[in-house]
């Protein structure tokens, strides 16, 4: 094991990790070692070979990523919402990219400088039910249901009753995207192009073969489960599961335009996403769009059927041991191969990158310290049989600082969570915004003063994985967890009550800091006064970017996905309560956008 362990060391893996109950170290299985050696193309009984792995976060002199000059000297501010719950009377039961374009102006006009949304990846249309923005068959192409069927020149109104599918407080995935592919369908069918086939055929051919296996795998993954198997390779019959096999050319020769089909779905999807991007600037955004990127891929789906060996296949990401998780993480997500990423000089990387900042003026990276380590476990055992292997630090830094500063976009990374001594000051380095969550910014009992947060930061009171401020306020969200069984009722008692400690200090925060003022009316609810409070209170902070999460204004205040449930909690599914016209004339709109403009003057 001595030998194993030094040549482990020597590639970046970690051989034990701390135990979260203080009790000295656990160690790696030597099972998930010779695994991750093997996948990362290194012989477990050979000798260390070969540069080693850096033990130092080190940022290239062109690993800086773009910061514009305007936000040195004036920190700015946007909104956060979820792309599928936004409602409007022409749109058919999801969000899609008229609502985006459209909910970017009442931004801009706002005084918003960016529209934050979540991830847009590509999902698995055979299995509406896989809806997790957060678990993508492939982050490098967009999920085709977020199409405005009424900006297509083939689209006529009957083919799908968008009423019926608007009706629910809910998204129903299961009846909205076999509709809308259907009526998708119907308008290529009946006329794809009006004068710009071009376009299109300009877009395949810069899409190359990445793009082409995609729209392979979309028409395979829905004919298989037309026959009765899964929307995903691993469960479709052995033949098709290898992209380069006789079979799934057999397959291409004879769907050619079902296929062509799919390459349109992307043409179409990316079309009207640039349009949301540039209604964003036209309506004054400096930013505009801010998109997520999400840690990982699914291990059955595109990318990893298209991709080869980039994928490593057989381990998931996930997060080791910790006194929240005592068994540790499994979040199921394929990762990138560190090894196949550096033979190919980090393309599947640049290309993933790129694909998200062709399209926006900001990235959030979803677990950003990815970029240093990732927390893999063996398919089929439990978190705590993982380990850490260390990723090209430097090398992935300088593929997307070029990116950003190839498009001027600003790069957010999310810290939350364990993060490796060094890793935050190393993204300050790199222009790298972190992650400040009002709800998580405090020492003991008292929250920090909005001078003490970084001015490398983005600050906002919560996250899609968090309660609005009212709800929060409320506790609703430790009732919640207890009703589903997340956590226990001597656990849930103790943290119903230190709530009651938290919303008394974060009042005393916001009144030292001159947020709020005056007396409070006596009642159960939270009053409305503590929601522009709050912002304020951010708006005031170093903080180079603030976010003003869209459901804190006029909801839906149901979270938005509960960690740790599947199908005990509708996740992803809530949708606002009111229509897109009315969210400017919202009072609390009106109210936290108004104070922010003052509080965050473009002309600062």
């Amino acid at each position: 094991m001595t030998d194993l362990a030094d040549l482990c060391r020597h590639h970046g893996i970690t051989t034990e990790y701390d135990d979260p109950h203080g009790e000295g170290s656990r160690p790696v299985p030597e099972a998930t070692l010779r695994l991750i050696l093997r996948k990362i193309g290194v012989d477990p009984d050979g000798a260390p070979e070969g540069p080693a792995a850096p033990q130092e976060m080190q940022v290239p002199e062109d690993g800086i990523c773009h910061f514009p000059d305007w936000l040195d000297r004036a920190p700015s501010w946007g909104i956060f919402c979820q792309l599928y719950e936004l409602r409007s009377a022409r749109n058919h039961g999801i969000g899609d990219f008229r609502d985006l374009a459209e909910m970017a102006r009442i931004a801009g006009r706002a005084g918003a400088d960016f529209l934050g949304v979540n991830p847009l990846h590509a999902l698995f249309l055979g299995d509406p039910d896989r809806r997790s923005p957060f678990f993508p068959s492939t982050r490098s192409f967009l999920n085709p249901v977020y199409i405005a069927l009424d900006d297509l020149p083939g689209h006529e109104a009957g083919d799908l009753d968008g009423e019926a599918l608007r009706a629910g407080d809910l998204v129903d995935y299961d009846a909205v995207v076999p509709a809308k592919l259907k009526a998708l369908r119907a308008a290529f069918d009946r006329q794809p192009f009006d004068d710009d086939e071009a376009d299109f055929e300009d877009f395949v051919k810069r899409g190359a073969e990445p793009l082409r296996r995609h729209a392979l795998f979309e028409a395979l993954s829905l004919a298989m489960v037309a026959e009765g198997h899964g929307s995903g390779w691993k469960g479709w019959p052995e033949a098709l599961r290898d992209a380069d096999s006789p079979e799934v050319a057999a397959f291409a020769d004879r769907n050619a335009e079902e296929i062509r089909f799919h390459l349109w779905l992307q043409w179409r999807a990316t079309r009207q996403l640039d349009e949301a991007q540039a209604c964003a600037l036209e309506a004054g955004m400096r930013i505009g769009l801010y998109l997520d990127l999400a840690v990982g891929e699914a291990p059955d789906g595109s990318a990893s059927w298209s991709g080869g060996e980039v994928q490593m296949t057989g381990l998931a990401v996930g997060a080791p041991p910790d006194v929240f998780a005592a068994e540790g993480q499994y979040w199921g997500l394929s990762a990138f191969n560190p090894g196949t990423l550096r033979k190919l000089d980090f393309a599947p990387f640049r290309d993933m990158i790129g694909a998200q900042l062709a399209h926006a003026g900001a990235l959030r990276i979803d677990h950003a310290m990815a970029l240093w380590q990732l927390f893999l476990i063996p398919e089929g055992e439990p978190a705590s049989a993982g380990a850490h292997l260390r990723y090209p630090f430097s090398d992935l830094l300088r593929v997307l600082a070029q990116q950003s500063r190839a498009q001027n976009a600003v790069v957010i990374g999310e810290d939350l969570g364990f993060v490796p001594p060094g890793f935050r000051e190393a993204m300050q380095a790199a222009n790298i915004l972190s992650y400040s969550i009002l709800y998580f910014e405090k020492e003991d009992d008292r929250f920090r003063a909005p001078q003490e947060y970084s001015p490398t930061a983005l600050a906002c009171l919560s996250t899609h994985d968090l309660p609005v401020l009212e709800r929060w306020w409320a506790g609703e969200d430790i009732a919640l967890r207890r009703k589903l069984g997340l956590v226990g009722e001597e656990d849930s008692d103790a943290h119903e009550k230190g709530r009651a400690r938290e919303r008394r200090a974060l009042l005393d925060a916001m009144r030292r800091a001159g947020a709020l003022r005056g007396r409070l009316p006596r009642q159960k609810e939270m009053p409305r006064e503590v929601l522009v409070a709050a912002y304020r209170y951010l708006a005031r902070s170093r903080a180079a970017l603030v976010g003003v999460r869209l459901a804190d204004m006029v909801g839906p205040q149901a979270p938005t996905n509960m960690p740790g449930t599947v199908d005990d909690y509708p996740n992803w599914r809530p949708r606002a309560p009111i229509d897109l016209s009315r969210i400017a004339t919202h009072p609390d709109f009106r109210a936290v956008t108004s104070m922010m403009r003052r509080e965050r003057r473009r002309d600062a």
